[in-house]
Protein backbone atom coordinates (compact mmCIF):
# COMPACT_ATOMS: atom_id res chain seq x y z
CA UNK A 1 0.00 0.00 0.00
CA UNK A 2 1.50 3.86 -1.12
CA UNK A 3 1.75 6.13 1.69
CA UNK A 4 -0.88 8.45 -0.46
CA UNK A 5 -3.09 5.13 -0.02
CA UNK A 6 -2.37 4.89 3.63
CA UNK A 7 -3.27 8.92 4.14
CA UNK A 8 -6.22 8.57 2.36
CA UNK A 9 -7.77 5.27 4.74
CA UNK A 10 -6.82 7.52 7.73
CA UNK A 11 -9.30 10.61 6.70
CA UNK A 12 -11.47 11.02 9.09
CA UNK A 13 -15.25 9.99 8.62
CA UNK A 14 -16.34 13.50 8.43
CA UNK A 15 -14.20 14.59 5.84
CA UNK A 16 -15.34 11.44 3.94
CA UNK A 17 -18.55 12.36 4.27
CA UNK A 18 -18.08 15.78 3.07
CA UNK A 19 -15.75 14.54 0.17
CA UNK A 20 -19.02 12.22 -0.80
CA UNK A 21 -20.93 15.67 -0.95
CA UNK A 22 -18.50 17.16 -3.23
CA UNK A 23 -18.54 14.12 -5.80
CA UNK A 24 -22.40 13.84 -5.66
CA UNK A 25 -22.73 17.75 -5.69
CA UNK A 26 -20.57 18.06 -8.67
CA UNK A 27 -22.36 15.13 -10.69
CA UNK A 28 -25.28 17.17 -10.72
CA UNK A 29 -26.58 19.05 -13.55
CA UNK A 30 -25.20 22.81 -14.53
CA UNK A 31 -26.53 25.48 -12.17
CA UNK A 32 -28.65 26.54 -15.12
CA UNK A 33 -30.17 23.30 -16.07
CA UNK A 34 -30.84 23.17 -12.01
CA UNK A 35 -32.97 26.36 -12.20
CA UNK A 36 -34.91 25.00 -15.08
CA UNK A 37 -35.55 21.84 -13.81
CA UNK A 38 -37.00 24.16 -10.57
CA UNK A 39 -39.09 26.33 -12.83
CA UNK A 40 -40.68 23.70 -13.89
CA UNK A 41 -41.81 21.82 -10.22
CA UNK A 42 -42.54 25.51 -9.04
CA UNK A 43 -44.78 26.08 -11.39
CA UNK A 44 -46.11 22.08 -11.27
CA UNK A 45 -46.50 22.59 -7.33
CA UNK A 46 -48.21 25.99 -7.43
CA UNK A 47 -50.92 24.69 -9.68
CA UNK A 48 -51.51 21.64 -7.73
CA UNK A 49 -51.70 23.52 -4.03
CA UNK A 50 -53.90 26.57 -5.76
CA UNK A 51 -56.55 23.98 -6.91
CA UNK A 52 -56.45 22.40 -2.68
CA UNK A 53 -57.51 26.09 -1.74
CA UNK A 54 -54.27 26.54 0.29
CA UNK A 55 -53.94 29.85 1.74
CA UNK A 56 -52.93 31.67 5.27
CA UNK A 57 -54.27 34.77 7.29
CA UNK A 58 -51.59 36.45 9.48
CA UNK A 59 -50.13 39.98 10.47
CA UNK A 60 -47.13 41.51 8.30
CA UNK A 61 -45.57 44.63 8.74
CA UNK A 62 -45.07 47.00 5.47
CA UNK A 63 -44.79 50.65 4.95
CA UNK A 64 -47.87 52.31 4.75
CA UNK A 65 -49.02 53.98 1.07
CA UNK A 66 -47.16 57.02 0.07
CA UNK A 67 -49.17 59.72 -1.28
CA UNK A 68 -47.18 61.04 -4.53
CA UNK A 69 -48.30 64.06 -6.95
CA UNK A 70 -48.05 64.02 -10.46
CA UNK A 71 -45.56 66.30 -12.27
CA UNK A 72 -44.62 66.97 -15.70
CA UNK A 73 -40.82 68.75 -15.34
CA UNK A 74 -40.18 70.33 -18.54
CA UNK A 75 -43.12 70.58 -20.53
CA UNK A 76 -42.94 66.74 -20.91
CA UNK A 77 -46.24 64.75 -21.82
CA UNK A 78 -45.13 61.84 -19.52
CA UNK A 79 -45.85 62.69 -15.58
CA UNK A 80 -43.40 61.83 -12.79
CA UNK A 81 -44.31 61.16 -8.73
CA UNK A 82 -43.45 64.13 -6.60
CA UNK A 83 -43.20 62.16 -3.49
CA UNK A 84 -42.40 64.56 -0.15
CA UNK A 85 -39.12 63.64 1.27
CA UNK A 86 -40.19 63.39 4.72
CA UNK A 87 -42.46 59.79 3.47
CA UNK A 88 -39.53 59.13 1.00
CA UNK A 89 -37.23 58.55 3.33
CA UNK A 90 -38.43 57.71 6.19
CA UNK A 91 -41.70 55.87 5.98
CA UNK A 92 -44.13 54.82 8.47
CA UNK A 93 -44.43 51.08 8.74
CA UNK A 94 -47.98 49.68 9.40
CA UNK A 95 -49.41 46.24 10.34
CA UNK A 96 -52.29 45.10 8.67
CA UNK A 97 -53.81 41.64 8.19
CA UNK A 98 -53.26 39.66 5.18
CA UNK A 99 -54.56 36.75 3.81
CA UNK A 100 -52.48 34.89 1.04
CA UNK A 101 -53.30 32.35 -1.03
CA UNK A 102 -51.04 29.90 -3.47
CA UNK A 103 -51.85 31.79 -6.72
CA UNK A 104 -50.92 28.86 -9.73
CA UNK A 105 -48.61 29.71 -12.74
CA UNK A 106 -50.88 27.87 -15.02
CA UNK A 107 -54.00 29.53 -15.21
CA UNK A 108 -54.28 32.53 -17.87
CA UNK A 109 -53.34 34.88 -15.23
CA UNK A 110 -50.16 32.79 -14.28
CA UNK A 111 -49.39 32.36 -17.64
CA UNK A 112 -49.70 35.78 -18.82
CA UNK A 113 -47.28 36.41 -15.95
CA UNK A 114 -44.23 34.28 -17.04
CA UNK A 115 -44.47 35.82 -20.38
CA UNK A 116 -44.67 39.32 -19.79
CA UNK A 117 -42.36 39.54 -17.14
CA UNK A 118 -39.85 37.58 -18.52
CA UNK A 119 -37.46 41.13 -18.94
CA UNK A 120 -38.29 42.92 -15.74
CA UNK A 121 -38.00 40.08 -14.16
CA UNK A 122 -34.07 40.26 -14.93
CA UNK A 123 -34.16 44.20 -15.02
CA UNK A 124 -35.43 44.29 -11.04
CA UNK A 125 -32.48 41.28 -9.93
CA UNK A 126 -30.89 44.02 -7.95
CA UNK A 127 -28.36 41.78 -7.71
CA UNK A 128 -27.36 41.99 -11.40
CA UNK A 129 -26.54 46.00 -10.86
CA UNK A 130 -24.46 45.13 -8.25
CA UNK A 131 -22.29 42.98 -9.96
CA UNK A 132 -22.04 45.10 -12.86
CA UNK A 133 -21.54 48.26 -11.12
CA UNK A 134 -18.73 46.78 -8.46
CA UNK A 135 -16.85 44.95 -11.31
CA UNK A 136 -16.08 48.33 -12.95
CA UNK A 137 -13.60 49.29 -10.56
CA UNK A 138 -12.69 46.10 -9.07
CA UNK A 139 -11.77 44.67 -12.77
CA UNK A 140 -9.76 47.57 -13.54
CA UNK A 141 -7.65 47.40 -10.18
CA UNK A 142 -7.05 43.65 -10.83
CA UNK A 143 -5.83 44.25 -14.12
CA UNK A 144 -3.65 47.20 -13.16
CA UNK A 145 -2.50 45.14 -10.55
CA UNK A 146 -2.97 46.61 -7.33
CA UNK A 147 -5.25 43.67 -6.00
CA UNK A 148 -2.14 41.72 -6.17
CA UNK A 149 0.42 44.43 -4.50
CA UNK A 150 -1.63 44.98 -1.88
CA UNK A 151 -2.11 41.04 -0.96
CA UNK A 152 1.39 40.77 -0.94
CA UNK A 153 1.75 44.19 0.85
CA UNK A 154 -0.55 42.37 3.81
CA UNK A 155 1.31 39.31 3.69
CA UNK A 156 4.96 41.02 4.40
CA UNK A 157 3.01 43.03 7.35
CA UNK A 158 1.00 40.79 8.89
CA UNK A 159 2.17 37.88 11.24
CA UNK A 160 1.41 34.64 9.17
CA UNK A 161 -0.84 33.42 12.02
CA UNK A 162 -3.12 36.44 11.83
CA UNK A 163 -3.68 36.18 8.01
CA UNK A 164 -7.05 34.29 8.68
CA UNK A 165 -8.29 36.26 11.23
CA UNK A 166 -7.58 39.20 9.63
CA UNK A 167 -9.79 38.34 6.26
CA UNK A 168 -12.33 37.03 8.39
CA UNK A 169 -12.89 39.98 10.29
CA UNK A 170 -12.70 42.33 7.76
CA UNK A 171 -15.23 40.05 6.09
CA UNK A 172 -18.18 40.26 9.23
CA UNK A 173 -17.55 43.96 9.27
CA UNK A 174 -18.11 44.00 4.93
CA UNK A 175 -22.11 43.94 6.00
CA UNK A 176 -21.75 47.82 6.22
CA UNK A 177 -21.29 48.26 2.68
CA UNK A 178 -24.30 45.30 1.76
CA UNK A 179 -23.43 43.25 -0.97
CA UNK A 180 -19.88 44.22 -1.61
CA UNK A 181 -18.30 41.49 0.50
CA UNK A 182 -18.96 39.12 -1.80
CA UNK A 183 -18.10 40.37 -4.99
CA UNK A 184 -14.43 42.02 -2.95
CA UNK A 185 -13.25 40.38 -0.38
CA UNK A 186 -13.64 36.87 -1.20
CA UNK A 187 -11.50 37.00 -4.51
CA UNK A 188 -9.25 38.31 -2.62
CA UNK A 189 -9.20 35.54 0.36
CA UNK A 190 -8.69 32.91 -2.30
CA UNK A 191 -5.16 35.27 -3.18
CA UNK A 192 -3.95 35.82 -0.14
CA UNK A 193 -4.20 31.96 0.85
CA UNK A 194 -2.77 31.36 -2.73
CA UNK A 195 0.41 33.85 -1.90
CA UNK A 196 1.50 32.08 0.98
CA UNK A 197 1.67 29.12 -0.18
CA UNK A 198 -1.92 27.97 1.34
CA UNK A 199 -5.02 26.27 -0.34
CA UNK A 200 -6.76 29.08 -2.24
CA UNK A 201 -10.36 27.40 -1.77
CA UNK A 202 -9.39 27.51 2.41
CA UNK A 203 -9.02 31.35 2.05
CA UNK A 204 -12.17 31.41 -0.24
CA UNK A 205 -14.12 29.58 2.01
CA UNK A 206 -13.05 31.60 4.88
CA UNK A 207 -14.09 34.97 3.32
CA UNK A 208 -17.41 33.18 2.53
CA UNK A 209 -18.25 32.18 5.73
CA UNK A 210 -17.20 35.59 7.34
CA UNK A 211 -19.53 37.65 4.71
CA UNK A 212 -22.41 35.35 4.29
CA UNK A 213 -22.31 33.53 7.51
CA UNK A 214 -22.63 36.31 9.58
CA UNK A 215 -24.27 39.05 7.45
CA UNK A 216 -26.49 40.19 10.47
CA UNK A 217 -23.95 41.42 12.98
CA UNK A 218 -21.30 44.35 12.72
CA UNK A 219 -19.45 46.62 15.19
CA UNK A 220 -21.16 49.32 13.30
CA UNK A 221 -24.79 50.24 12.90
CA UNK A 222 -25.70 48.85 9.68
CA UNK A 223 -28.57 50.20 6.53
CA UNK A 224 -30.89 46.69 7.05
CA UNK A 225 -30.28 47.50 10.86
CA UNK A 226 -32.82 50.91 10.94
CA UNK A 227 -35.73 48.96 8.96
CA UNK A 228 -35.74 45.94 11.15
CA UNK A 229 -35.87 48.08 14.20
CA UNK A 230 -38.82 49.53 12.87
CA UNK A 231 -40.47 46.78 11.84
CA UNK A 232 -39.39 45.21 15.48
CA UNK A 233 -41.69 48.20 17.10
CA UNK A 234 -44.59 48.14 14.38
CA UNK A 235 -44.85 44.74 15.49
CA UNK A 236 -44.36 45.74 19.40
CA UNK A 237 -47.32 48.40 18.51
CA UNK A 238 -49.62 45.27 18.52
CA UNK A 239 -49.26 44.30 22.31
CA UNK A 240 -47.76 47.23 23.61
CA UNK A 241 -48.64 50.59 22.46
CA UNK A 242 -46.61 52.47 24.47
CA UNK A 243 -42.92 50.31 23.95
CA UNK A 244 -40.36 50.78 21.65
CA UNK A 245 -36.59 49.83 20.61
CA UNK A 246 -33.70 52.40 19.40
CA UNK A 247 -31.58 51.50 16.64
CA UNK A 248 -28.62 50.30 19.18
CA UNK A 249 -30.50 47.34 20.94
CA UNK A 250 -28.69 45.03 19.71
CA UNK A 251 -25.34 46.88 19.53
CA UNK A 252 -23.61 44.93 22.27
CA UNK A 253 -24.84 41.62 21.24
CA UNK A 254 -23.86 42.33 17.58
CA UNK A 255 -20.20 43.63 18.87
CA UNK A 256 -19.95 40.30 21.57
CA UNK A 257 -21.06 37.93 18.28
CA UNK A 258 -18.60 39.58 15.69
CA UNK A 259 -15.66 39.17 17.89
CA UNK A 260 -16.56 35.70 18.98
CA UNK A 261 -17.45 34.82 15.40
CA UNK A 262 -14.69 36.07 14.09
CA UNK A 263 -12.73 33.50 16.36
CA UNK A 264 -14.93 30.78 15.51
CA UNK A 265 -14.47 30.51 11.45
CA UNK A 266 -10.56 31.27 11.77
CA UNK A 267 -11.02 28.29 14.10
CA UNK A 268 -13.15 25.78 11.62
CA UNK A 269 -10.53 27.06 8.67
CA UNK A 270 -7.41 26.25 9.87
CA UNK A 271 -8.77 22.96 11.70
CA UNK A 272 -11.50 22.09 10.09
CA UNK A 273 -11.31 22.93 6.18
CA UNK A 274 -7.75 23.41 5.55
CA UNK A 275 -6.84 19.66 6.98
CA UNK A 276 -9.59 18.50 4.57
CA UNK A 277 -8.05 20.64 1.45
CA UNK A 278 -4.45 19.40 2.08
CA UNK A 279 -1.38 21.22 0.57
CA UNK A 280 -2.62 23.06 -2.74
CA UNK A 281 -0.68 21.43 -5.80
CA UNK A 282 -2.33 23.39 -8.80
CA UNK A 283 0.07 26.16 -10.83
CA UNK A 284 0.71 29.32 -8.91
CA UNK A 285 0.83 32.12 -11.40
CA UNK A 286 0.02 35.22 -12.17
CA UNK A 287 -3.42 33.72 -13.87
CA UNK A 288 -4.31 32.24 -10.73
CA UNK A 289 -4.72 34.55 -8.93
CA UNK A 290 -7.01 37.07 -11.33
CA UNK A 291 -10.36 37.52 -10.66
CA UNK A 292 -12.23 34.92 -12.33
CA UNK A 293 -13.39 37.78 -14.70
CA UNK A 294 -10.18 39.87 -15.02
CA UNK A 295 -7.84 39.08 -17.89
CA UNK A 296 -4.26 37.96 -17.01
CA UNK A 297 -1.91 41.27 -16.86
CA UNK A 298 0.98 41.40 -18.95
CA UNK A 299 3.02 41.25 -16.13
CA UNK A 300 3.68 41.69 -12.29
CA UNK A 301 5.93 45.39 -11.75
CA UNK A 302 8.77 45.82 -10.75
CA UNK A 303 9.23 46.08 -6.28
CA UNK A 304 10.38 50.08 -7.09
CA UNK A 305 7.54 50.61 -9.28
CA UNK A 306 4.87 48.93 -7.41
CA UNK A 307 5.68 50.56 -4.54
CA UNK A 308 5.53 53.97 -6.57
CA UNK A 309 2.14 52.64 -7.61
CA UNK A 310 0.69 51.95 -3.76
CA UNK A 311 1.84 55.83 -2.76
CA UNK A 312 -0.82 56.96 -6.25
CA UNK A 313 -3.23 54.54 -5.29
CA UNK A 314 -2.89 55.68 -1.75
CA UNK A 315 -2.91 59.43 -2.96
CA UNK A 316 -6.03 58.65 -5.17
CA UNK A 317 -7.64 56.99 -2.00
CA UNK A 318 -7.06 60.46 -0.13
CA UNK A 319 -8.72 62.45 -2.78
CA UNK A 320 -11.98 59.96 -3.15
CA UNK A 321 -12.14 60.00 0.87
CA UNK A 322 -11.83 64.14 0.95
CA UNK A 323 -14.28 64.37 -1.77
CA UNK A 324 -16.52 62.11 0.21
CA UNK A 325 -15.77 64.21 3.19
CA UNK A 326 -16.54 67.40 1.88
CA UNK A 327 -20.49 66.21 0.56
CA UNK A 328 -21.27 64.01 4.17
CA UNK A 329 -19.51 65.89 6.82
CA UNK A 330 -21.30 69.36 6.52
CA UNK A 331 -24.82 69.61 8.41
CA UNK A 332 -27.83 69.98 6.13
CA UNK A 333 -28.39 71.49 3.45
CA UNK A 334 -25.10 71.61 2.66
CA UNK A 335 -24.15 67.80 3.15
CA UNK A 336 -25.22 66.57 0.09
CA UNK A 337 -25.51 63.05 0.88
CA UNK A 338 -26.97 63.19 4.53
CA UNK A 339 -30.83 62.28 4.58
CA UNK A 340 -32.32 65.56 3.85
CA UNK A 341 -35.05 65.72 6.58
CA UNK A 342 -33.40 64.22 9.21
CA UNK A 343 -29.63 65.39 8.47
CA UNK A 344 -28.48 61.42 9.36
CA UNK A 345 -25.71 60.13 7.99
CA UNK A 346 -26.59 56.19 8.52
CA UNK A 347 -30.86 56.26 8.77
CA UNK A 348 -31.93 56.42 5.13
CA UNK A 349 -29.02 58.62 3.83
CA UNK A 350 -28.19 58.78 0.47
CA UNK A 351 -24.79 57.99 1.97
CA UNK A 352 -25.83 54.90 2.72
CA UNK A 353 -27.58 53.90 -0.43
CA UNK A 354 -24.53 54.97 -2.71
CA UNK A 355 -21.93 52.32 -0.80
CA UNK A 356 -21.67 50.36 -4.08
CA UNK A 357 -20.76 53.20 -6.33
CA UNK A 358 -18.78 54.18 -3.58
CA UNK A 359 -16.97 50.72 -3.60
CA UNK A 360 -16.82 50.98 -7.52
CA UNK A 361 -15.26 54.94 -7.17
CA UNK A 362 -12.77 53.67 -4.82
CA UNK A 363 -11.15 50.97 -6.61
CA UNK A 364 -11.62 52.32 -9.95
CA UNK A 365 -9.51 55.96 -8.83
CA UNK A 366 -7.20 53.67 -6.82
CA UNK A 367 -6.91 51.67 -9.49
CA UNK A 368 -5.97 54.44 -12.12
CA UNK A 369 -3.64 55.65 -9.46
CA UNK A 370 -1.84 52.19 -8.95
CA UNK A 371 -1.41 52.17 -12.59
CA UNK A 372 -0.52 55.17 -13.63
CA UNK A 373 2.63 54.91 -10.93
CA UNK A 374 3.35 50.80 -11.78
CA UNK A 375 3.23 51.89 -15.52
CA UNK A 376 0.88 48.75 -15.63
CA UNK A 377 -1.84 51.26 -17.08
CA UNK A 378 -0.80 52.92 -20.30
CA UNK A 379 -3.11 55.13 -21.54
CA UNK A 380 -6.92 55.46 -21.22
CA UNK A 381 -7.41 52.40 -24.15
CA UNK A 382 -5.66 50.19 -21.27
CA UNK A 383 -8.29 50.83 -19.26
CA UNK A 384 -10.80 50.61 -21.13
CA UNK A 385 -9.68 46.92 -22.33
CA UNK A 386 -9.21 46.29 -18.79
CA UNK A 387 -13.24 47.49 -17.99
CA UNK A 388 -14.25 45.78 -21.51
CA UNK A 389 -12.13 42.25 -20.27
CA UNK A 390 -13.99 42.31 -17.24
CA UNK A 391 -17.54 42.46 -18.69
CA UNK A 392 -16.60 39.96 -21.26
CA UNK A 393 -16.06 37.30 -18.45
CA UNK A 394 -19.31 37.84 -16.58
CA UNK A 395 -20.85 36.64 -19.77
CA UNK A 396 -22.31 32.83 -18.69
CA UNK A 397 -22.37 34.44 -15.01
CA UNK A 398 -25.26 37.11 -16.27
CA UNK A 399 -26.96 34.89 -18.44
CA UNK A 400 -27.26 32.46 -15.22
CA UNK A 401 -28.66 35.20 -13.12
CA UNK A 402 -30.87 35.63 -15.71
CA UNK A 403 -32.41 32.44 -15.36
CA UNK A 404 -32.38 33.25 -11.71
CA UNK A 405 -34.43 35.24 -11.63
CA UNK A 406 -37.13 33.85 -13.10
CA UNK A 407 -37.00 31.57 -10.82
CA UNK A 408 -37.32 33.41 -8.08
CA UNK A 409 -40.15 35.89 -9.33
CA UNK A 410 -42.33 32.68 -10.06
CA UNK A 411 -41.66 31.16 -6.63
CA UNK A 412 -42.50 35.04 -5.10
CA UNK A 413 -45.88 35.04 -7.71
CA UNK A 414 -46.73 31.21 -6.13
CA UNK A 415 -46.58 32.97 -2.65
CA UNK A 416 -45.33 28.94 -1.79
CA UNK A 417 -42.51 30.93 0.34
CA UNK A 418 -44.92 32.96 2.66
CA UNK A 419 -47.45 29.95 3.13
CA UNK A 420 -44.56 28.30 4.39
CA UNK A 421 -43.40 30.14 6.45
CA UNK A 422 -46.44 31.34 8.20
CA UNK A 423 -47.33 27.62 8.65
CA UNK A 424 -44.23 26.99 10.33
CA UNK A 425 -44.58 30.08 13.00
CA UNK A 426 -48.48 28.96 13.42
CA UNK A 427 -47.03 25.82 14.79
CA UNK A 428 -44.14 27.02 16.89
CA UNK A 429 -46.20 29.40 18.44
CA UNK A 430 -49.27 26.25 19.56
CA UNK A 431 -45.92 24.90 20.82
CA UNK A 432 -46.69 24.44 24.75
CA UNK A 433 -42.52 25.15 26.07
CA UNK A 434 -40.72 27.82 28.29
CA UNK A 435 -39.81 30.89 26.49
CA UNK A 436 -35.53 29.66 26.20
CA UNK A 437 -36.90 26.65 24.43
CA UNK A 438 -39.63 28.71 21.93
CA UNK A 439 -36.71 31.07 21.58
CA UNK A 440 -34.24 27.58 20.86
CA UNK A 441 -37.53 26.61 18.22
CA UNK A 442 -37.83 30.38 17.08
CA UNK A 443 -34.25 30.20 15.45
CA UNK A 444 -34.12 26.32 14.00
CA UNK A 445 -37.44 27.22 12.07
CA UNK A 446 -35.74 30.51 10.78
CA UNK A 447 -32.63 28.25 10.08
CA UNK A 448 -34.79 25.98 8.22
CA UNK A 449 -36.51 28.85 6.55
CA UNK A 450 -33.86 30.73 5.19
CA UNK A 451 -33.13 28.16 2.20
CA UNK A 452 -36.12 28.89 0.60
CA UNK A 453 -36.33 32.92 1.86
CA UNK A 454 -33.14 33.83 2.12
CA UNK A 455 -33.93 37.44 2.40
CA UNK A 456 -33.20 39.23 5.23
CA UNK A 457 -36.48 41.85 5.75
CA UNK A 458 -39.10 39.55 3.92
CA UNK A 459 -38.43 36.68 6.43
CA UNK A 460 -39.06 39.46 9.57
CA UNK A 461 -41.84 41.12 8.36
CA UNK A 462 -43.63 37.60 8.23
CA UNK A 463 -42.19 36.41 12.32
CA UNK A 464 -41.80 40.09 13.52
CA UNK A 465 -45.76 40.14 14.30
CA UNK A 466 -45.83 37.08 14.81
CA UNK A 467 -43.50 36.70 17.90
CA UNK A 468 -42.63 39.74 19.38
CA UNK A 469 -45.76 39.77 20.76
CA UNK A 470 -46.22 36.09 21.77
CA UNK A 471 -42.78 36.99 23.13
CA UNK A 472 -43.67 39.97 25.03
CA UNK A 473 -46.64 38.00 26.70
CA UNK A 474 -44.14 35.46 28.10
CA UNK A 475 -41.61 38.52 29.51
CA UNK A 476 -39.03 38.43 26.87
CA UNK A 477 -37.95 41.80 25.89
CA UNK A 478 -38.42 42.35 22.33
CA UNK A 479 -34.77 42.94 21.31
CA UNK A 480 -34.32 39.44 22.66
CA UNK A 481 -36.51 38.23 19.85
CA UNK A 482 -34.31 40.55 17.17
CA UNK A 483 -31.23 38.99 18.42
CA UNK A 484 -32.33 35.40 18.19
CA UNK A 485 -33.34 36.38 14.50
CA UNK A 486 -29.82 37.62 13.80
CA UNK A 487 -28.25 34.19 14.73
CA UNK A 488 -30.84 32.27 12.60
CA UNK A 489 -30.81 34.55 9.79
CA UNK A 490 -26.96 34.11 8.66
CA UNK A 491 -25.67 30.72 8.89
CA UNK A 492 -27.91 28.68 6.51
CA UNK A 493 -26.46 31.46 3.34
CA UNK A 494 -23.41 29.29 2.73
CA UNK A 495 -24.82 26.31 1.53
CA UNK A 496 -28.56 27.42 0.31
CA UNK A 497 -28.64 26.95 -3.60
CA UNK A 498 -31.11 30.24 -3.48
CA UNK A 499 -27.66 32.63 -2.29
CA UNK A 500 -27.84 35.02 -5.36
CA UNK A 501 -24.15 34.87 -5.50
CA UNK A 502 -23.33 31.17 -5.11
CA UNK A 503 -23.04 31.46 -9.15
CA UNK A 504 -19.60 33.66 -8.46
CA UNK A 505 -19.00 31.90 -6.02
CA UNK A 506 -18.48 28.37 -7.94
CA UNK A 507 -16.42 30.61 -11.29
CA UNK A 508 -14.02 31.94 -8.61
CA UNK A 509 -13.44 27.87 -6.91
CA UNK A 510 -13.19 26.94 -10.28
CA UNK A 511 -9.77 28.97 -11.36
CA UNK A 512 -8.07 27.38 -8.76
CA UNK A 513 -9.64 23.97 -9.14
CA UNK A 514 -10.96 23.17 -12.58
CA UNK A 515 -13.53 20.26 -11.54
CA UNK A 516 -14.94 22.15 -8.79
CA UNK A 517 -18.75 22.79 -9.53
CA UNK A 518 -21.67 23.40 -6.33
CA UNK A 519 -20.78 20.31 -4.41
CA UNK A 520 -17.69 21.78 -3.97
CA UNK A 521 -18.46 24.99 -2.63
CA UNK A 522 -21.57 23.44 -0.56
CA UNK A 523 -18.99 20.73 0.43
CA UNK A 524 -17.00 23.66 1.82
CA UNK A 525 -19.07 25.23 3.66
CA UNK A 526 -21.34 23.09 5.34
CA UNK A 527 -18.88 22.64 8.21
CA UNK A 528 -19.34 26.79 8.52
CA UNK A 529 -23.14 26.56 8.31
CA UNK A 530 -23.40 23.60 10.96
CA UNK A 531 -20.79 24.78 13.64
CA UNK A 532 -21.62 28.21 13.60
CA UNK A 533 -25.37 27.96 13.96
CA UNK A 534 -24.68 25.97 16.96
CA UNK A 535 -21.91 27.56 18.59
CA UNK A 536 -24.25 30.94 18.13
CA UNK A 537 -27.28 29.57 19.02
CA UNK A 538 -25.09 28.40 22.30
CA UNK A 539 -23.64 32.18 22.65
CA UNK A 540 -26.98 33.49 22.71
CA UNK A 541 -28.17 30.64 24.85
CA UNK A 542 -25.43 31.85 27.33
CA UNK A 543 -25.96 35.57 26.79
CA UNK A 544 -29.66 35.38 27.56
CA UNK A 545 -29.08 32.95 31.26
CA UNK A 546 -26.37 35.31 32.14
CA UNK A 547 -28.84 37.98 31.37
CA UNK A 548 -26.47 40.40 29.80
CA UNK A 549 -27.86 43.56 28.20
CA UNK A 550 -27.68 43.65 24.26
CA UNK A 551 -27.59 47.21 23.66
CA UNK A 552 -27.97 50.38 26.11
CA UNK A 553 -30.75 50.33 28.11
CA UNK A 554 -31.84 47.18 25.97
CA UNK A 555 -32.38 44.12 28.74
CA UNK A 556 -32.82 40.36 27.76
CA UNK A 557 -35.99 40.04 29.72
CA UNK A 558 -38.86 43.11 30.13
CA UNK A 559 -38.53 44.82 33.81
Amino acid sequence: MTSATASAGKRPFTQRMLDGVEKVGNKVPHPVMIFLILIGVIIVLSAVFAAMGVQVTYETAAPAPVVAQETYPGGTQQPSLDIPPEEFYHPEVKTHTETTAIRSLLTADGIRFIFTSAVTNFTNFGVVGVILVAMIGVGLAERAGLIGALIRKLVAVAPPWSLTFIIVLVGILSSIASDAGYLVLIPLGAVAFLSVGRHPLAGLAAAFGAVGGTFMVNVLITPTDGIITEITNEAIALADPARKISLTANLFFAVGSTLFLAFLITFITEKVIEPRLGKYTGLVSHEATDLPDAAPAEGDAPPAAQARGLRYACWGLLAVLAVLLLLSVPPKPWGILRNPVTGSLVEDSPLMDSLIFIIMLVFLVCGLCYGAGAGTLKGSAAAMDAITKTFAGLGGLIFMLLVIAQFIAYFNYSNMATVAAVKMADGLERANIGPLWLLIGFILVVLVLDIIIPGVIPKWAIFAPIFVPLFLRLGVAPQTVLAAYRVADSPMNVVTPLMVYLPFIVLLAQKYKKEAGVGTVISLMIPYMLIIAVAWTVFFVVWYLLGIPLGPGAPVELG
